[in-house]
């Protein structure tokens, strides 16, 4: 054996302290897990965001799979990872569906949804409405997992919808002319004591007041001025049920009576005209607190809804989907959408504090001028403060 030269010795590249320099390989991969893990995609992959699901795929160099941001397997090393913007990207590029997580299919929320959505259908065909139990038999999974993904997709309880449902079947049959004992059997209720126990909750009056179009219900109403046009306060004995803003002051009478076309309709005494005035003052002066007893009437979904209108803070905003997100039902934002536009008591209930996602002011029932002044009166003095 002939001893080498030094000459012919290859020495490995050093840096300045007089390490070993990387392969080119590693300065790759290095690059490459850098590159993943400062994109936006890879803390929703950690994260299994569900909601992600769809938007884009992930692939797995190892595993020479492709997987929903949602898959349950063991995160990855972001070195081996590639991101993807569908399906037939990731299997163009030689990946393989995930078996776990099925990427192909549908997502996880489009199960929950048609699962649901077969269940409401269920209920609204029940002559009583059926159990939890029985609801998550037929669908194949727990109770506890039925309920969490039914009050995800509705913004409500399989209980409380079908509780709702059997609300709604009363009305249209109170409306259709039925006697209330018809309407009661009709609408599922099986018995009258449970019936009326529930029916002014339901209806606002007594069922047989409703079927008679509010036949001797009172209501105390006054119509004014405002800077945004006309204003009609309205009110039963239970509180203020109406804040409806036009041009047309005829035009909120007859909304008015269009919802109570019996009802007995009081002119404001000098008490009443100044609830109005503390109205009027509410919309010139947003930032000034006023508690009003109020008289809600509407579906429990739309309460809850509201509810959580009236929590917004003045002079912030949000969004439908973060209004979802705040009742525990992110998944119903178009729900949350109609509910709002369905809201009775402008101002008081702030249903003009929701935009969309991208800032624009969207709908609103009393239009949107009158919206944007809102909003404007109410940023001023946080304005003025900053």
């Amino acid at each position: 054996m002939t001893r080498l030269e030094r000459s012919d010795i290859v020495s490995r590249p050093t840096t300045a302290s007089g390490a070993p320099s990387p392969t080119p390989v590693k300065s790759e991969r290095r690059a490459r897990a850098a590159s993943v893990v400062a994109d936006p995609r890879w803390a929703q992959l950690l994260a299994r965001d569900a909601a992600a699901d769809g938007s884009f795929f992930y692939s797995v160099e190892t595993t020479g799979v492709y997987c929903k941001p949602s898959c349950a397997a063991r995160a990855p090393r972001p070195e081996h990872v590639a991101f993807h913007a569908d399906g037939p990207a990731a299997e163009r590029a030689g990946f393989r569906p995930c078996k776990r997580c099925r990427p192909a299919g549908p997502s996880l929320e489009q199960e929950h949804r048609a699962i649901v959505a077969e269940l409401c259908r269920e209920i609204d065909a029940a002559e009583s409405p059926p159990s939890l139990g029985e609801l998550a038999q037929r669908a194949g999974l727990s109770p506890h997992h039925l309920h969490r993904i039914f009050k995800a997709v509705t913004g409500t309880t399989p209980r409380a919808y079908a509780a709702e449902r059997r609300a709604e079947r009363l009305r249209v049959a109170l409306d259709g002319g039925a006697s209330v004992t018809e309407a009661i059997y009709a609408a599922g209720f099986g018995s009258s004591g449970r019936f009326y126990a529930a029916s002014s909750r339901v209806l606002g009056m007594k069922a047989s007041a409703y079927r008679q179009g509010g036949k001797n219900h009172r209501l105390h109403f006054a119509v004014g001025q405002c800077s945004l046009g006309a204003i009609l306060v309205a009110a039963s004995e239970r509180g203020v049920c109406a804040i409806l803003l036009a041009d047309d002051p005829e035009e909120l009478i007859r909304d008015l009576e269009r919802r109570f076309p019996r009802a007995e309709l009081v002119g404001g005494d000098a008490e009443f005209e100044g609830l109005v005035a503390s109205v009027v003052g509410l919309v010139e002066a947003p930032r000034s607190s006023l508690a009003l007893p109020l008289d809600l009437r509407g579906t429990l979904f739309q309460q809850r809804v509201w509810q959580a209108l009236s929590e917004i803070p003045v002079g912030q905003t949000t969004t439908y989907a973060e209004l979802a997100g705040r009742i525990g039902a992110p998944a119903a934002v178009r729900a949350v959408a109609r509910a709002c536009a369905q809201n009775p008591l402008a101002v008081a209930i702030p249903c003009h504090r929701v935009v969309r996602k991208d800032g624009d002011l969207a709908g609103y029932r009393w239009g949107i001028e009158r919206k944007r002044t809102l909003l404007a009166r109410e940023a001023e003095p946080a304005r003025s403060a900053s």
